[in-house]
């Protein structure tokens, strides 16, 4: 049997296009600095990240209806055009007040416009056959960002200062944006006599119920690291930000683009599972980290669980959803990363003031395996449902 490639002219072009978007979000990962220089609180550089997380959320649902509605690319291209203005905003700040935040919010949407976009367009360009493979090489265009945003973030501000970074990000988005104009459209045909439905039914409907409850575990306990782990750092004098985020980006990358084609070929659960118990041990190890080789170890675990995780529950959504509710059930996946955040962050937060970080990252390490078997559960009672029901159509 002929294995559909997955490498294709508009694989390429969205993947680029994805990867110098990330890269002028990644880059932002400095902006603490720039609001803690214009005499920002650690209550207002937290709620200027807070405020661009809800305005992603609740944009959301009218990505998606308009990435089914009028097609990918119109989407991609104002969302582009909306990252872009919104960085070159920042050049406009000059302290803190309703400006910044009404800027962050305007940069939120962007983002989770772009987000939504490229993952769904990727979901359209893969070959359904190598769908987790697929995604698993896409999303190495959100990871790189990652490693290399700290390290030329680093480099502009040593040499020069933040107008230079947020330049930087802005010629970053600008590229982003002209890669995607070859782009085709591959929003998919409506099939005769069927109706599209609304985002809610998306969200509703009940194959996609246990994803989204895992996606919503995964999210949650990200939070953990994504968020703490730079305070975690600075607090026990324990390894590095830089390490960790290293041995993490490399065994993500390593196993999606050597090891990316094992969930389609021997079955997503069996892969899923085993992913989150790294996950849980790269937590568990963190609980008790007191040296560099812990912080080491824990990164490679926990980006073994990142690597294959988020594509196999990709993957589910996609193929779970019907082909018109494409973009509603990928906006739907993405916004879950958001809320994750916006829960997560406080939740966490708080465990931490109170017991430490050791209990926190115990409990995340709890709450991702208590998430993973009631997902089983819940996944196996459903499509043995569903099973039943067609076997009762079909006769």
């Amino acid at each position: 049997m002929i294995r559909e490639p997955v490498i294709t002219r508009d694989f390429s072009l969205a993947w680029l296009a994805s990867f110098f978007e990330g890269l002028s979000w990644a880059l932002f990962i400095h902006l603490p600095g720039f609001l803690e220089d214009l005499g920002a609180s650690e209550a207002e550089i937290g709620l200027s990240f807070g405020i661009a997380a809800v305005a992603a959320v609740g944009v959301r649902p009218w990505v998606g209806q308009a990435l089914d509605h009028f097609g990918r690319m119109p989407v991609i291209y104002v969302g582009n055009v909306v990252n872009l203005g919104s960085i070159l905003l920042y050049l406009t700040v000059s302290s803190i007040g309703p400006w910044v935040y009404l800027v962050r919010i305007i940069h939120g949407i962007g983002l989770a416009t772009l987000f939504s976009a490229f993952f769904t367009y990727g979901a359209d360009v893969v070959p359904e056959s190598r769908r987790t493979e697929g995604f698993a090489l896409f999303g190495v265009s959100g990871l790189l960002p990652i490693a290399a945003a700290g390290v030329i973030g680093d480099i502009v501000l040593n040499i020069a200062g933040f107008r230079e970074l947020f330049i930087t990000a802005a010629v970053c988005a600008g590229i982003a944006l002209g890669i995607s104009l070859p782009l085709k459209e591959r929003k998919p045909a409506q099939r005769e006599g069927l109706a599209r439905r609304g985002f809610l039914s998306v969200v509703t409907q009940q194959t996609l119920r246990p994803v989204w409850l895992m996606a919503g575990g995964l999210a949650f306990v990200l939070t953990a690291y994504f968020t703490f782990l730079r305070t975690y750092v600075d607090e026990t004098g324990v390894g590095s930000v830089g390490l960790f985020f290293a041995t993490y980006g490399a065994a993500a990358i390593i196993l999606r683009v050597g090891l990316g084609w094992v969930p389609d070929r021997v079955g997503q659960k069996l892969v899923l599972f085993p992913s989150m118990g790294s996950l849980a041990a790269g937590f568990m190890v963190l609980s008790i980290a007191t040296g560099s080789v812990h912080i080491a170890v824990a990164g490679v675990l926990c980006g073994i669980g990142h690597g294959y995780g988020f594509p196999i529950l990709s993957g589910m959504v996609v193929s779970r959803a019907l082909d018109e509710d494409r973009g509603s059930a990928v906006s739907i996946f993405t916004a879950l990363f958001d809320l994750g955040t916006l829960i997560g962050g406080p939740v966490l937060g708080i465990i931490i003031s109170r017991f430490g970080y050791a209990t926190m990252f115990t409990v995340a390490a709890v709450a991702i395996v208590t998430a993973s078997f009631v997902f089983a559960g819940w996944d196996r009672r459903m499509l043995q449902a569903r099973a039943a029901i067609d076997a009762t159509a079909a006769s």
